[in-house]
């Protein structure tokens, strides 16, 4: 829009504030796409009167799984699950030193990471409004310590600028609000904004922008003391004789420009980035150890689902043991079946429409209208944690033009002494299939190539060995989770949420939080409390 052929509307000037100096119009733009509310968790559900001897099969001991069976076990129900990997968590998952994992394709990757130190392949961070995740992770004994999501010393690197430089966030992010502060102010001066406000209104946002921006006394935004609160100092405070602080040199408007900082200022500004959050002490898999704890003896591991049939007023799953799997899926080749009253499916839809499902035609074609994506992580190992003791980066994330995205600083034993883990690669959309095409060995060389922009004479030199997963190359998820779009919710979701006979879904996919821990566990809740309820009416 030409404001000086069309004054702008105060939504316009209120979106332009919110989008470069706080959260309050994203938020409202989020929560209209149903996306920025806090998520729907009220406590655990209230399953009474369940009828003595009735029979639940859960397919899948992910957190969706797991939580159903101990509510339902809870509720007076017999519950068994079963469980195609080894292990319970699903993707929900850590790697350990010792550990070995193959992919699809044959590639197996013997990890070697010092002890404590791991790769979260899967999810990785649990933002402070997923309720439900919070409660449940308090009421299983799981430990959880804070996740460095935004650090202002960490860096952004843009090829398009300052040569290829990396460069510190904070400086960027205070270039960044400076000079956009001082060119508001200017509009507000040459009465460019009149048509919107008073000339008192004008006056406090302009005060407000001074703030805001660190300006100077002429509302500029310069090389002084009040910017290199923000940006840092060229020699920082000190004692004695040389104690007094050297301000920098803002960088140039266009510089800031070509950086592009605000895409990482509006990421960490999204609500599922926000501060606090959070993640379990030892790796995320804690928290699928932890549900196990409150299922013990009730998940049959090794186990495939080849077909749901619901004939004869009962739900019958016929599986074969993977024992022995070397990610064919073929495993030792003893088969078997499993009979209850009802089932609980949380398998992921790329696996299930696979799978012989006896279901309506309106869940068959929901369970196959769900695309999922990928994505691909790298864990590098250093000798020690060099990030800390020379540059002072504590957890946080650095963020790169490259096919590797970013990498991101564990949160965890900072301040400590000998090797330690950096995620050295989180790959989507075209470069996740580029790394997933090669082999294991291959992305670790190229997530240790890009990343050494960040710190080069350390990154390489320092590096001890890594692990990586292409979830494309998963063998009991085929991708990373579910991509749902308007028309296919309109079209499919109800179906798919909806109780089948004797069927119900539950997972991820089966909620308005996809690719969280918290959606696959507000499902769960939402699927078995319906499910209890058909079993009422029966």
């Amino acid at each position: 829009m030409n404001w000086a052929e069309q004054g702008p509307t105060r939504r316009d000037v209120l979106h332009a504030i919110g989008m470069m100096a706080g959260t309050a119009v994203l938020y409202q733009a989020m929560e209209a796409m149903g996306h920025a509310k806090e998520t729907q968790f009220s406590g655990p559900p209230n399953l009474q009167g369940a009828r003595p001897g009735t029979k639940v099969l859960v397919l899948g001991a992910g957190l969706a799984g797991m939580l159903a069976a101990y509510e339902l076990t809870k509720a007076g129900y017999d519950v068994q699950i079963l469980e195609y990997n080894n292990r319970p968590g699903g993707r929900n998952w850590s790697l350990y030193g010792g550990d070995t994992y193959t992919e699809l394709g044959g590639a197996t990757q013997k990890v070697g990471f010092a002890a404590g130190n791991y790769l979260n392949p899967g999810p990785w961070r649990i933002p402070y409004h997923h309720r439900a995740l919070l409660h449940y992770c308090k009421a299983f004994g799981v430990a959880l310590e804070p996740f460095i999501q935004m650090n202002h010393q960490a860096l952004l690197h843009s090829s398009k600028a300052f040569g290829g430089k990396p460069m510190r966030y904070r400086e960027l992010a205070g270039d960044w609000d400076g000079n956009v502060a001082e060119l508001l102010a200017k509009a507000i001066d040459n009465k460019g904004l009149n048509s919107v406000m008073t000339a008192e209104d004008g006056d406090r946002l302009r005060m407000a922008l001074r703030e805001w921006g660190a300006l100077d006394e002429d509302f500029k935004y310069s090389k002084n003391y009040r910017s290199s609160r923000r940006r840092g100092f060229d020699r920082p405070q000190g004692g004695g004789v040389l104690g007094e602080p050297i301000p920098s040199q803002p960088h140039a408007f266009n510089d800031i420009m070509d950086s592009q900082i605000w895409r990482t200022v509006a990421q960490h500004m999204s609500i599922d980035h926000q501060h606090s959050m959070f993640q379990p002490v030892g790796g995320m898999g804690m928290i699928g150890r932890g549900f196990a704890r409150q299922v013990e003896g009730k998940i049959r591991y090794n186990t495939k689902v080849t077909s749901i049939s619901q004939q004869g007023g009962k739900v019958t799953v016929a599986y074969a043991d993977t024992s022995n799997d070397t990610g064919t899926g073929t495993g030792s080749g003893t088969t078997g079946t499993a009979t209850a009253d009802y089932c609980v499916c949380t398998i992921p839809l790329g696996i299930l429409s696979q799978i012989d499902v006896d279901c309506s035609p309106g869940l068959d074609a929901a369970i196959r209208a769900v695309p999922y994506s990928n994505s691909v992580k790298v864990g590098l190992e250093f000798k020690r944690r060099f990030w800390e003791e020379e540059e002072a980066i504590y957890g946080g994330i650095s963020f790169t033009d490259r096919e590797i995205s970013m990498i991101s600083y564990p949160s965890g034993r900072m301040h400590s002494d000998g090797p330690a883990v950096i995620l050295g690669a989180y790959t989507f959309g075209a470069p996740s299939y580029k790394f997933a095409g090669m082999t294991p060995e291959q992305r670790i060389a190229r997530a240790l190539d890009q990343g050494s922009v960040f710190h080069p004479g350390r990154y390489k030199e320092e590096f001890i060995g890594g692990a990586t997963v292409a979830w494309s190359r998963v063998p009991f998820t085929l991708g990373c989770c579910a991509q749902w779009n308007e028309e296919t919710r309109k079209e499919h979701y109800q179906t798919l949420v909806a109780v089948d006979n004797r069927l119900v879904l539950a997972g991820e996919h089966a909620s308005y939080i996809g690719c969280w821990m918290e959606g696959a566990i507000l499902s769960s809740l939402d699927a078995i409390t319906r499910l209890h309820s058909r079993a009422l009416e029966a």
